[in-house]
């Protein structure tokens, strides 16, 4: 049975002493982290929080388990949170902790959230909005060095955890209780997706199958203890992704100091003091500050062997940067979304050298044709939608026809269809084209914004940029390319132009460029189309 909170468990049963999570001057172990896990169980438990409806009978936009938000920067109290919730068959969610009070307040309100793990800097946002949440019973405030004082009944997170009990873990434990995770919101309003928690451990939680929890102990012990540092948010799905996965073959999360930044020093320097084997990032964003502070700084780091990314584009041109530094590593792109885990891989190295866009497809993933009838052969040509079968979610809380649609029955089959339009080339492989969502119908041809993103990146002079559609009489659409140049950098559009027409055809170019100081993104580094539209609605008056 995997169950999220039986697997941690039994891993610590086997490596009590190896670290499990290292932050700042905290270094705890796994028997310390089910100690502080189990005690934060029993404070849930304490206020009558857990699961009052068992999954048989329910939905699958349906939950019968309390709802614990995550309002937190990163900390071991962020996967203590996770951990503590499913143990006391609660279910934890993640919060974008830049919303304003309108977008936290649709927050709330959409999960039910029952109690909130917040650190104090937002504390002065959460007092605004929780008379309006009459749901919220439990507030736990982590201390941080915002000095924000105790909301007016609140407990204190540490205080609380030394006067709970570490309850060992309730025999009801279920592989059908869920994992939640609410997706950013840069197309859109979130959505809550509803997994149970022995289909995400499959599906993005464990590089390999284990069939057992013997099996999952064996594979802890007999592993080397990998160290691995997951430099995004935890409230991003990819992020804990990363840290479960390295809990789950027995290894050590470790988290930078400087969790309120984007540090790349911190990040490197990190890594050289633990001796960190991989580091897991979200594309372009993170990857060009790191480039740049390694050419400014030396650091020992030949303990690391594994950079990661997922989420965002990482362009061929950077990786070969990254590679031209650190020759002695592997760059892993992973495809996947909240609605359907993990999907296909791409590795580059010295060796081979680097390219973005063709990914080796998983188990159970396919491309399903446009309308959806058929799976597309190798080579078709055809743009269709990338899918998964077999283990997928439940579907979003609380909203019957989204389910319905994203997860679509073809031919008796049930499918995770979450909106990403790809194709099947000739060898087999997966060619990524770009979210749907974000999708430019410019003069009756469709063009996707990340395929435009990553051509006009390949100038050297592109810091970052973002691609949205803005109205036009001619066409209907425009693509607008919203550009941040290198710094002390002067380039022409038809520059920009030229360069980006050697990797897609003329239809496809920018119409109109927007030059900006900074490129705002989601702090998870995914583009944040929302701000793209809006910037370029307000700098051309539209």
């Amino acid at each position: 049975m995997m169950n999220l909170a039986r697997v941690h468990e039994a891993i610590a049963e086997v490596i009590p002493e190896r670290e499990c999570i290292v932050f700042r001057d905290r270094r705890l172990s796994w028997a310390e982290v089910t100690d502080r896990t189990r005690r934060l169980a029993d404070l849930f438990r304490r206020h009558d929080l857990g699961c009052h409806r068992e999954r048989d009978g329910l939905q699958g936009w349906e939950s019968g388990q309390d709802h614990v938000a995550l309002y937190l920067n990163n900390g071991n109290e962020y996967l203590e949170g996770m951990l503590g919730a499913y143990k006391a068959r609660c279910a934890p969610f993640n919060v974008n902790y830049r919303y304003i009070e309108e977008e936290l307040l649709y927050l709330f309100d959409n999960a039910d959230a029952r109690a909130v793990v917040y650190h104090a800097a937002f504390a002065p946002l959460l007092e605004k909005i929780r008379h309006r949440l009459p749901k919220l019973r439990l507030l736990v405030q982590v201390e941080d060095a915002s000095g924000n004082a105790l909301l007016e009944g609140a407990l204190d997170y540490e205080k609380a955890l030394s006067e709970a009990d570490p309850v060992p873990l309730p025999g009801d434990l279920s592989e059908d209780d869920l994992y939640i995770l609410y997706t950013g919101g840069t197309t859109g309003m979130p959505k809550g997706v509803l997994w149970r928690q022995e289909e995400i451990f499959y599906s993005a939680l464990s590089s390999k199958s284990p069939a057992s929890l013997e099996s999952v102990q064996r594979r802890a012990v007999s592993a080397p203890g990998i160290r691995s540092l997951p430099a995004p948010p935890f409230m991003h799905g990819a992020a804990h992704w990363v840290a479960f996965n390295m809990w789950h073959v027995g290894g050590t999360v470790l988290v930078q100091s400087d969790v309120e930044h984007f540090n790349p020093d911190d990040i490197w320097s990190t890594l050289e003091r633990e001796k960190g084997n991989t580091l897991a990032i979200v594309g372009d964003a993170f990857a060009r500050p790191l480039i740049d502070q390694l050419r400014q700084k030396d650091y020992d780091l030949s303990s690391l062997f594994m950079v990661t990314s997922g989420g965002a584009i990482f362009t061929a041109s950077l990786k070969q940067e990254l590679l031209d530094l650190l020759p002695d590593i592997r760059i892993l792109d992973a495809l996947g979304s909240s609605e359907s885990g993990a999907q296909a891989t791409h590795v580059s190295t010295q060796k081979t050298g680097a390219s973005t866009g063709n990914f080796d497809l998983g188990e159970n993933n396919i491309v399903l044709s446009e309308d959806l009838s058929r799976p597309l052969e190798a080579g078709s040509d055809e743009r269709g939608w990338l899918a998964r079968q077999g283990r997928m979610p439940l579907g979003y809380y609380k909203d019957e026809g989204k389910t319905r649609q994203t997860f679509p029955t073809v031919n008796g089959v049930r499918y995770a269809v979450p909106g990403d339009r790809a194709r099947m080339e000739a060898d087999g492989r997966l060619r990524l084209l770009g979210r749907d969502s974000v999708t430019i119908n410019s003069g009756g041809e469709k063009i996707f914004a990340e395929e435009v993103e990553l051509a006009l990146k390949h100038h050297d002079g592109v810091y970052d940029c973002v691609v949205c559609g803005t109205p036009s009489e001619r066409w209907g659409s425009q693509v607008t390319a919203i550009v941040q140049l290198r710094k002390g950098k002067a380039i022409s559009e038809e520059e920009l132009c030229a360069t980006a027409n050697e990797h897609i055809t003329r239809y496809k170019l920018p119409k109109v460029f927007i030059f900006v100081e900074a490129i705002v993104r989601a702090p998870s580094g995914k583009a944040d189309y929302r701000w793209a539209r809006e910037t370029a609605s307000k700098a051309l008056g539209v």
